[in-house]
């Protein structure tokens, strides 16, 4: 069965999608820590962070670098934080986290937030993207 990113990427699910190409996609967290939280997925299923191939471990990085300055931007954040904890889904993630301290890469912070905001947070990342 695929995975819940999986049905996101072939569009059973709705996501509020930032950034896509042929081998990623990057979307806002449904359970934000903060406003502007985005995963970055490789569009191929695959478990685990360490056991992917070389070429698609090796782009995952480049690709959510070009999601971070419009991060950065619509968001006020110092930093955009980086975690991998890779337990939540079985396809391998990294979480894009705006962050003006260490203490706010905390998961406990998380909360739901609504399709309106995310849809927002969604236009506001896009269009910092296209400048």
């Amino acid at each position: 069965m695929a995975t819940l990113f999986t049905r996101i990427i072939n569009g059973e699910i709705p996501a509020e999608k930032i950034l896509e190409d042929e081998h990623y996609l990057a979307f806002l967290d449904i359970r934000p820590i903060r406003p502007g939280h985005t995963l970055v997925v490789p569009k191929r299923e695959h478990d685990y962070l360490f056991t992917l191939d070389d070429a698609t471990l090796a782009g995952l990085l480049p690709f959510a670098k070009r999601v971070v300055p419009a991060i950065e931007k619509v968001t006020g954040c110092l930093r955009v934080g980086v975690m991998v904890a890779g337990l939540e889904v079985p396809h391998t993630h990294i979480h894009l986290v705006p962050m003006n301290a260490i203490s706010d890469l905390n998961f406990a912070l998380a909360r739901e937030s609504s399709a309106e905001e995310r849809a927002a947070m969604g236009r506001s990342l896009r269009a910092a993207l296209a400048q």
